[in-house]
């Protein structure tokens, strides 16, 4: 299986080259610039595309270039550096990258790589810009001649989407040439994909005799040349230069920038029995939509906390703008005091389909009724399940199959209302773009009319078997008439409405299950089993310590000799083989892993007289074969996220094991992106939400690139009966588990350590200034690491194994919430991303409290692990536990503790909590007490402020780590690293 990969070369174009993890993936050269060993020269064929070779600077060890995570193979390694190797590639021009990056299938033997899926997504976001009309023509200068291009206009919502494509560019994108500024290849990219888009949108109108000729004027042969040839010879310089002035103006005034206030306006439909539409007109605060004065009211003297001085002033040079992208506004400035225009049904919709989203984009408040831009016209399936002579149905004994004969019936819907063919011909005839269908407003588009029209001479009614009508309910009928409402009755009915957990009888706590079960994991296990009857796989994605482990013992227990394979990192082995002895004592569970391992005639027999068997992910790829020789009932993936990726071979081989039925457990079904959802529903459901690359033209890009509502819960509805999913912030989950009190704990510098901090920004500032590309990203990365070591401690950052008392601010008062845990008989986790630091805190915190310290970190072996989790846990007397984030946060069970503090910050969001669950999950009887340390003045303090005001942007932009940061300006990392006034004690 070969991994393809896409960059991006500023004034060239798009590269295309890929590896190939079977060659050798070393290499004994010591060139400046080497061959990479295991890139390959075998790539797919692309339009437009040139065969060559270039440098490219990849990550790279002392052995040879690093796999990328998608070959499968192991990415862990020190010493990394970034070092140009020698690639075999395919140069698009840029002309025609879109075309190429718009290519529905590349052949099944390519794994596409995380840089091509993001070209791809950046080029889905160039189509939209177009299709809303978010561009402007320009005149160029391309190769000394004039040109006529097509350029984005970025405002509003569109600039917050250019700076989220900046900041989540993969590194590989850029790899082609040290030195290439990330804003530079981002903005280069967008911006000739977006004139391809708009020449697509914008096609050619005018025959071959009828253009201007070259000794025609040059503004008739430049408009022109924005639908076809853009290249303009023989202009003279006097007539570019009046030509470009004008243009630029009109580039600059769409560019005008939007304050904390901005005009809003709100479309409100009519009431029963008129066809009169209402436009109000609001100010609104751009940061809180929630304070919202409509211009009526302005008018009358009320004002809102933040308001100019003028709002008047504010409103009517907002509307004058907004006259440009909705001329019709033109009559309600007529009026002295503009609050609200009336508008006829069909201005309305010509608002709704052309000035709506330009305003929206342009920075304006745009408030529609819910039904907008949602399409009207869908399809309702209704099926009924054929009945059975004295049949009940109860999911225990009803005997349901998908290959059960149902009988279905399909109707055309617009709107809540089902409506018949004649109806839906007469609207076709009236050709009305908006009308009200019995009391409701709709709008009709053309494709989706002619789409429902042709659907009324499809089959539409009859039998069909229940597996079939569950393959056509996941599908979703397609984009312009999907399947927007499903009726169906049974069993069939509780799995497709994906509440089958609440609908279904709880199942008592099995016999042999050693406790109690939970009512929310009794309807978890009734899920289980009901899916499993019918053959079918889950994704029980229930939140961290809600008790999937419990649940899945459970279903075991259930299921009397059935032969389970469990796949689980290597650092739940331990977890998973002493809760199977805790719960289910009566299971025979045998352990596949580790070097003394059985084989051969052995391992058949172990497993012959075992119900469970463990193994790890990494073991699974490596006796593939053998495992997959044993007929199993069931397979089940924790910690599921280690098969996101389709494309490794470790999530390959996997898949390849084969089972009657597949359960996925995990927390987080989505970290990143939504062709992980489509991995793990494929593990568990082979070929349900069909192939990859349908998945991804069908729902991952108008979902991730366009924030497609139709496409959202088309997706919802074909997942859901698949999904289990409870929070256990919910009390009607669980009310018994007591809250998780978070606070943020603030620490100012000592003297030393203010003096260390303002030497390292000055140092490390210069270096910045006087690098680029990869030396200048390298150079802020290792900037903001010492920053933080001198937050934590002078010692940490020197090295120099001096005293650690009296030095820093954050192990003073560490050391004070130490003694009171201590005082109060009570244990703590104290979490923290450097081993370094530790090792040198945790003798320290043992000497200072005269109580075990217990440090836990990636070193240690899986045995010595286990014995100290064992001893936390058990152990009576107070302690604290001194944790290294990346080998403890996740996996663990520590509700012993009832406080935790994470020392220094991850700046990941969704990291920190699941290091918190360590404590906060079933089992903790206490309030957790969660402190996150941070040094004040200091990048720590604005760096949390950052991510307070993304929130929701955290996963897509904090979720990459650090290196986020790097892209900065010398002047923001000026603003971001300087040290306040007052952060020292």
């Amino acid at each position: 299986m070969l991994v393809v990969h896409g960059g991006w070369v500023p004034g060239s174009g798009l590269i295309v080259w890929a590896e190939d993890p079977g060659l050798p993936l070393t290499t004994s050269s010591r060139a400046r610039s080497r061959p990479h060993p295991f890139a390959t020269a075998d790539l797919p064929s692309l339009p437009g595309a040139v065969a060559g070779s270039m440098p490219l600077m990849l990550p790279t060890t002392g052995r040879g270039p690093l796999p990328s995570p998608e070959t499968g193979l192991d990415t862990a390694a020190r010493g990394v550096k970034l070092s140009a190797w020698t690639v075999p590639v395919l140069t698009v021009p840029a002309g025609r990258a879109l075309e190429t990056l718009a290519e529905p299938d590349l052949d099944d033997q390519w794994v596409v790589g995380s840089s091509l899926r993001y070209l791809r997504l950046l080029a889905g976001y160039a189509c939209d810009l177009a299709r809303r009309g978010r561009m402007l023509p320009q005149l160029v200068t391309e190769g000394g001649v004039p040109t006529a291009r097509w350029r984005p206009v970025l405002t509003g919502s569109d600039t917050a989407s250019f700076r989220d494509f900046a900041a989540g560019m993969p590194p590989v994108v850029r790899a082609a040439g040290e030195g290439q500024p990330l804003g530079r290849t981002v903005r280069d990219a967008l911006e000739w994909m977006l004139d391809s888009a708009a020449r697509a949108v914008l096609p050619e109108r005018l025959m071959v005799g009828q253009r201007p000729g070259p000794k025609a004027a040059l503004p008739d042969r430049w408009l022109a040349a924005l639908t076809g040839d853009p290249a303009l010879p023989g202009a003279s310089d006097a007539d570019v230069r009046d030509l470009r002035r004008a243009l630029d103006d009109w580039m600059r005034a769409a560019n005008e920038a939007h304050g904390p206030i901005r005009v809003s306006f709100r479309l409100i439909e009519p009431a029963p029995e008129t066809d009169e539409w209402a436009m109000e007109f609001a100010l609104q605060s751009a940061e809180d939509p929630a304070l919202y004065l409509p211009a009526e009211d302005l008018w009358e003297g009320a004002r809102f906390p933040g308001l100019p001085r003028r709002p008047d002033e504010t409103l009517l040079a907002g509307l004058g703008r907004a006259v440009r992208l909705f001329p019709l506004l033109h009559v309600a400035l007529l009026q002295q005091r503009p609050a609200v225009m009336t508008l006829s049904t069909a201005e309305a919709y010509d608002f709704l389909r052309q000035a709506a989203p330009l305003l929206q984009a342009a920075g304006f408040g745009v408030q529609l009724p819910a039904w907008a831009g949602r399409k009207a016209v869908g399809l309702k399936m209704t099926t009924r399940t054929k009945s059975k002579a004295g049949g009940g149905r109860a999911a225990a004994d009803s005997g349901f199959g998908l290959e059960q004969l149902v009988d279905f019936r399909l109707d055309l819907v617009i709107g809540d209302s089902v409506v018949s063919a004649e109806d839906l011909a007469e609207l076709a005839r009236l050709k009305v773009p908006m009308v009200r269908v019995r009391g409701q407003w709709v709008e009709l588009d053309d494709r989706q009319l002619k789409a429902a029209l042709k659907a009324v001479g499809q089959r539409r009614e009859g039998e069909i078997t229940a597996g079939e009508l569950l393959q056509q309910v996941v599908e979703g009928g397609d984009e312009d008439l999907p399947l927007v409402e499903v009726d169906a009755d049974g069993d069939l009915g509780d799995l497709l409405s994906g509440q089958a957990a609440e609908r279904l009888s709880p199942m008592p706590t099995p016999a042999g299950f050693e406790g109690a079960l939970r009512p929310y994991q009794e309807r978890g296990l009734s899920w289980l089993t009901f899916l499993g009857r019918l053959g079918l796989g889950g994704v029980l994605a229930d939140d961290m310590g809600l008790g999937k482990t419990a649940q899945t013992l459970s279903l075991l227990l259930t299921d009397a000799g059935s032969k389970t394979l469990l796949i689980c990192p290597m650092s739940l082995v331990s977890n998973w083989f002493k809760e199977a002895a805790r719960f289910a004592p009566g299971l025979r569970v045998y352990v596949h892993h580790g070097g003394t391992r059985m084989r051969g005639e052995e391992f058949d027999e172990a497993v012959a007289g075992a119900d469970l068997v463990i193994t790890t992910y990494g073991t699974a790829l490596r006796d593939l074969e053998t495992l997959r020789s044993v007929t199993w009932s069931r397979v089940v993936c924790d910690e599921a996220q280690a098969i996101k990726n389709s494309g490794t071979r470790q999530s390959q081989a996997v898949r390849a094991i084969p089972a009657r039925t597949r359960v996925a457990l995990t927390g987080t079904p989505v970290e990143n992106h939504l062709a992980e959802l489509w991995s793990i529903m494929d593990f568990c459901n082979p070929g349900l939400l069909g192939p990859a690359k349908r998945f991804r033209r069908r729902f991952q890009e108008p979902i991730e690139s366009r924030q497609d509502e139709d496409a959202t819960a088309v997706l919802k509805r074909a997942t859901g009966p698949f999904v289990l999913r409870r929070l256990k912030t919910d009390k009607s989950i669980i009310s018994d588990l007591p809250e998780k009190n978070e606070m943020k704990v603030w620490c100012t510098l000592t003297p030393e350590q203010a003096t260390l901090y303002q030497a390292v920004v000055e140092d490390m500032l210069a270096e910045i200034e006087s690098s680029e590309g990869i030396q200048r990203r390298g150079n802020v990365l290792a900037a903001m690491m010492k920053l933080k070591q001198v937050c934590n401690h002078p010692a940490h950052l020197l090295k120099d194994g001096s005293r650690l008392p009296g030095r820093s601010g954050k192990l003073a008062r560490l050391e004070e919430l130490a003694d009171e845990i201590i005082e109060d008989g009570d244990k703590a986790l104290i979490f923290t991303q450097y081993a370094e630091w530790g090792t040198l805190l945790q003798p320290y915190l043992a000497a200072h409290t005269d109580r075990p310290v217990l440090w836990l970190h990636g070193g240690l072996s899986k045995a010595r692990r286990d014995e100290l989790v064992e001893r936390f846990q058990t152990s009576a007397e107070p302690m604290l536990f001194l944790l290294s984030l990346k080998a403890a946060g996740t996996g663990l069970n520590l509700t012993a503790a009832n406080h935790v503090v994470h020392f220094d910050r991850w700046w990941n969001p969704a990291v920190e909590d699941q290091a918190t669950d360590r404590a906060f999950r079933i089992g903790q009887s206490r309030d957790v007490q969660v402190r996150k340390f941070i040094c004040t003045g200091t990048l720590e303090e604005k760096i949390d402020a950052m991510i307070e005001r993304k929130k929701a942007l955290a996963s897509s932009v904090v979720g990459t780590g650090e290196e986020w940061i790097t892209d900065l300006s010398t002047d923001q990392l000026r603003e971001l690293f300087s040290l306040d006034p007052g952060a020292v004690r």
